[in-house]
């Protein structure tokens, strides 16, 4: 039975939980909520470090912005991956207009873009809104999922 670090969307809390229990809804050992929704969650300054190192699974980040088109033609597309695959990969959206210092971190030339990071290291990257068979196949293919 391999123990799976999970951080608290609300409290940051660190969590450790048997990996097969993923699917059985875990909440927060500190305050109660929910550990996975089934929807993608906000990035920013206060919660990119703990988002991105404190989780044992795969992080898929959006980086948008409110004026894209494209980008808010793939959110529905997002939002539909982030319920199928939670509690697999936690699903995060970054807005580049409100926090363009991560943006620049993370060199974002054009939007949308998605990073996918493991254990808070880059592991693939894609510009560009994908329908959702493009979308699974990609993160199949970047080897962390069976």
């Amino acid at each position: 039975m391999s123990s799976i670090q999970i951080n608290c969307p609300h409290c940051f809390a660190t969590n450790r939980l048997p990996g097969e229990r993923l699917e059985d809804k875990p909440n927060c050992g500190k305050c109660k909520r929910p550990l996975f929704s089934g929807k993608s969650m906000e990035l920013n300054p206060g919660n990119v470090a703990h988002t991105l190192e404190g989780n044992d699974i795969p992080v898929l980040v959006d980086c948008w912005a409110p004026w894209c088109g494209p980008c808010q033609g793939f959110a529905p597309v997002f939002e539909e991956a982030a319920a199928r695959m939670e509690p697999y990969i936690r699903f995060v959206k970054l807005n580049t207009e409100d926090v363009p210092s991560i943006g620049q971190r993370w060199n974002i030339r054009s939007i949308p873009t998605l990073i996918l990071f493991h254990h808070g290291k880059e592991v693939q990257r894609v510009s560009g809104a994908l329908p959702m068979p493009q979308l699974m196949r990609w993160l199949h293919e970047s080897g962390l999922f069976g």
